[in-house]
């Protein structure tokens, strides 16, 4: 099963700026080989469940490796049966709805 994931990792007892966290996480991401992208309070990813979730896990081992005692994730998980939908698609559709 394909799943499209709205992605928020927060380190805690690390400070306030979580940026070198986050751009660990988003190599994980790209290890994985999975499509993303970041937004200002998350990222979407989309991929094989086994491997979406897989990778968050890995997320949460690196950012533990890298000194945070604490995480806090928000996931929030999106999948369909009657067709395939990517990212793009999903943009795309509501784009055709805008006036400009």
């Amino acid at each position: 099963m394909r799943v499209i994931v709205d992605f928020c990792i927060v380190p805690l007892g690390v400070g306030v700026s979580v940026s070198r966290y986050v751009a660990a996480c988003q190599d994980v991401i790209e290890e994985a080989g999975l499509s993303y992208r970041m937004h200002a309070y998350g990222t979407n990813i989309e991929g094989p469940w086994e491997t979406v979730f897989d990778t968050v896990r890995r997320c949460h081992e690196r950012v533990h490796e890298m000194g945070a005692p604490r995480i806090t994730t928000t996931l929030k998980v999106g999948t369909r049966t009657d067709r395939e939908q990517s990212m793009d698609d999903k943009v795309a559709s509501v784009a055709t709805h805008l006036r400009r």
